[in-house]
């Protein structure tokens, strides 16, 4: 049991101490709160009159008695039944997955070894490169760098051989000042080559690790609530909501409890979750509580957006199912039509993990993703298998709720008020979320010094402090840390989005982050712009930068110049997000990244598509 202090801004002598549910080291979270606020909280932060569905105990699973076919073959692969990735499979998983691996790597390695194994394992090879007694390039890469994985390591083999980036979960994207200290002081340990970035999915990404200090990282990371397993490979990625949660005047309710509860299923309280390990591919959940659609639920394998339920006029959630970006599909969610209350929704995920474990394709990766299975069942039989997981739950259809009037997705960047008299969030633009060991250090001082001692990252890449009172935000808006990361950025550099980058990424055909603030920074210095442009940069066509959701997105490809091959771009256009978005297309490919080319193409290309205009006494060539 952990303590949740809840500090009243009418009273600030007084606090409520609550003990919250949790099998992990503390997540500390100060939560502010009106005097008049109904407070309820069995596991997490649950604030501001949001609902709380109490502590989710699930039984351990039984493990399926292996068939004698299964049997055979495991024994004439010399397969490991206890160590294997197959153990909580059904039989018939068991098949499928053996007879994937053939022609199917990954799953050949999840077979073989299960990936959960690392999360011991990647200790005990830290101890021993530590020692001497091995180095990273003895061991067995091609099942090593895979497996590692689970635990969140990712070897950066081709760009950085014997560096590791370690990515986090971070659900719902808030951190404690302790927790942004923390990371500085493991981004500072490393020197020159230390680094992190924000992702797109609102977590931290740690580059330029050591395998052998990954063991003290591990434990570190307990110790201030956060945690690295289940972030890579077939696992399910962080959990995203609103940036806003329990300060916006416009949700219907505060999404963090729900993330929280569901993350604290899929990993087992951080420590993980054997169960849940194996899935044909990776899976995303975003949970929106406003019409804003702040975590893209249309591009998640599973988006919960909130409604109003018409029967009982209690907020639930409309399911929608498939979103995802790859090299050989983009598309947009379908229609779920299921409607869940707030406390069907973790045991709905929790099913839904399960439906997709035992009966998702294994086959071919590139058609294993949630959207093959579901339109291979259909929905209404998708929904009947996991309401039939849930007990025999028989799951209502979506309900309709229409609106008069047109939303325009909300920009949190700059001064905003909250619901709570008094008191404003201050979002700040990261560009491209590239931070550094001092960045970390000064969030959490100014988190502490303005604020309730918390941060907020953004599927955009940006940061937010909450909780800041209005007499503070001058003072706040003068610290030196807001001449680097501005409050009010340009209408060019508050739409960035980049993924990594060949910097370190061995995917990635072009550089990004860097190329792309020096080309909006020239962009800025020479055009106005009547509004924000969101410009996404991806490396790849696995779109990690999510350029089909931008105003413009530019995605690394092949081009030529003078004749000679050289990195380039594919142009994409129209993206849309909050209230239905769509998917950009693609505009026009070959163009080249040299300054010389791409800058007076984006230029005319903004003038021609969104309004932009030459700043006055600036000559620039067409």
């Amino acid at each position: 049991m952990i303590p949740l202090t809840l500090i009243y801004p009418q009273a600030p002598g007084l606090r409520l101490s609550l003990s919250t549910r949790s099998a992990a080291p503390a997540r500390v979270l100060a939560v502010r709160c009106s005097a008049s606020a109904t407070l309820t909280s069995s596991n997490g932060a649950s604030n501001n009159g949001a609902s709380s569905n109490g502590a989710h105990k699930w039984p351990a699973a039984e493990v399926p008695p292996l068939s004698d076919e299964v049997k055979a073959i495991l024994e004439e692969k010399g397969i490991d039944f206890e160590t294997s990735g197959l153990k909580y499979l059904t039989n018939e998983a068991r098949l499928r997955s053996l007879a994937a691996a053939k022609k199917n790597k990954a799953e050949g390695t999840k077979a073989m070894k299960g990936g959960h194994r690392m999360w011991t394992e990647v200790t005990e090879l830290a101890e021993l490169i530590r020692k001497g007694e091995t180095k990273w390039e003895d061991l067995d890469l091609d099942d090593v760098d895979v497996r590692l994985k689970w635990s969140g390591m990712f070897h950066r083999r081709k760009r950085a051989p014997g560096t590791f980036m370690m990515r986090l979960k971070v659900p719902n994207g808030e951190l404690s000042s302790k927790q942004l200290r923390f990371l500085g002081d493991q981004i500072a340990h490393l020197g020159a080559k230390g680094c992190a970035d924000i992702t797109t999915r609102a977590n931290i990404q740690l580059r330029g690790m050591d395998l052998a200090d990954s063991a003290a990282i591990f434990e570190g990371l307990q110790t201030v609530g956060l945690s690295a397993v289940q972030t890579g490979m077939d696992n399910v990625r962080n959990m995203t909501g609103s940036p806003i949660a329990g300060i916006d005047p416009h949700e219907l309710l505060d999404v963090r409890q729900l993330n929280y509860e569901i993350n604290d299923m899929i990993t087992n309280f951080g420590k993980g979750n054997e169960e849940l390990v194996n899935l044909p591919r990776k899976l995303n959940i975003g949970l929106s509580p406003s019409r804003d659609d702040f975590p893209h639920t249309h591009i998640n394998d599973v988006g919960l957006k909130a409604v109003h339920d018409p029967e009982t006029g209690e907020v639930g959630f409309n399911v929608e199912l498939g979103g995802y970006f790859s090299v050989k599909r983009n598309t947009m969610s379908i229609d779920g039509d299921t409607f869940l209350t707030q406390d069907q929704v973790v045991p709905y995920c929790k099913a839904l993990l399960e439906v997709f474990r035992d009966h998702g394709g294994r086959d071919d990766r590139q058609k294993a993703r949630l959207m093959w299975m579901v339109e291979a069942l259909t929905v209404p039989k998708f929904r009947e298998m996991v309401g039939a997981q849930m007990g025999g739950v028989t799951l209502r259809t979506k309900v309709e709720e229409k609106y008069d009037d047109v939303w325009e997705r909300r920009d949190v960047l700059g001064v905003h008020p909250q619901k709570q008299e008094g008191f404003s969030w201050v979002g700040a633009c990261v560009p491209t979320g590239r931070i550094f060991a001092d960045d970390f250090y000064e969030f959490a001082r100014i988190a502490d010094t303005y604020g309730d001692g918390t941060m907020r990252l953004t599927v955009e890449q940006d940061v937010l402090f909450p909780f800041i009172p209005n007499d503070k935000v001058a003072a706040m808006k003068e610290e030196p840390i807001f001449q680097k990361y501005k409050i009010d950025a340009g209408n060019l550099t508050r739409g960035l989005v980049s993924c990594t980058g060949a910097q370190f990424c061995g995917l990635a055909v072009i550089e990004t982050k860097q190329r792309a603030m020096a080309i909006v920074e020239k962009l800025e210095q020479q055009m106005d712009f009547p509004k924000k442009i969101r410009i996404h940069w991806t490396g790849c066509p696995n779109s990690c930068g999510q350029v089909q959701v931008a105003d413009i997105g530019l995605m690394g490809g092949p081009a030529k110049l003078n004749g000679k091959a050289t990195e380039g771009v594919r142009v994409f256009l129209g993206g849309t997000i909050g209230e239905n978005p769509q998917l950009a297309n693609e505009f026009e490919k070959g163009i080249a990244c040299d300054e010389s080319v791409l800058l007076p193409y984006l230029r005319n290309l903004m003038m021609e598509k969104f309004g932009a205009t030459p700043k006055a006494g600036v000559l620039v060539e067409a």
